[in-house]
């Protein structure tokens, strides 16, 4: 008997092998687009030690690398407006990649139009701060900050800028009247030894 094969459009191959060369050429070397649970969290915080393990970067790159990982993958499962109704759980894209001395990470999900301004806000006021005033506000928010209805006290950007010493890029991009994506990336520079 003749196993029958399955019908592929070439043209779907010809744009995944497209997609993938993009991907490969930027650096990216994980991407996911789906459910954020602490499940997943806990399996990309795994891969992201796993292949950090086999690397030559020096143990406080690794860890921020990981925290940022861990932070910006909260962020999403806490503050994704696009929540599945089951299980209360955000969604989004998830991308890790390294590119010469830097890693990097893109987030992706959606958020309500009426947020962009508040969420806009919080970030320009953490690019703008030094260490000492992210310290600062990272201690008051401990000590001050309320729990949102999604079960964040606003500690997860302040954290990623405190570990990575760099600034959160980000953009806005609109889907309908209602929700835009947001798109964060986050570059944590390797050490320099001396």
């Amino acid at each position: 008997m003749v196993k029958k094969k399955f019908d592929i459009d070439p043209h779907f191959v010809i744009a995944i092998e497209m997609i993938y060369d993009n991907l490969i050429s930027n650096g990216i070397n994980i991407v996911y687009i789906g459910k954020f649970n602490h499940n997943v969290i806990k399996m990309f915080s795994s891969m992201a030690e796993e292949d950090m393990e086999d690397s030559t970067l020096d143990r406080i790159t690794k860890k921020r690398v990981y925290h940022a990982i861990v932070e910006t993958l909260q962020n999403m499962a806490r503050h994704s407006d696009e929540i599945a109704a089951k299980n209360n759980v955000g969604r989004g894209l998830f991308m890790i990649g390294k590119k010469r001395d830097k890693y990097f990470i893109i987030t992706s999900n959606r958020i309500k139009k009426s947020q962009i301004v508040k969420v806009e806000e919080s970030l320009r006021q953490i690019n703008k701060a030094s260490l000492k005033e992210l310290n600062k506000m990272h201690f008051e928010q401990l000590k001050d900050g309320k729990i949102s209805e999604k079960g964040g006290a606003g500690l997860g950007l302040i954290d990623i800028a405190r570990k990575t010493s760099k600034k959160i890029l980000y953009n806005f991009v609109s889907i309908n009247k209602h929700y835009s994506y947001f798109l964060m990336k986050v570059v944590i520079d390797k050490r320099r030894v001396k």
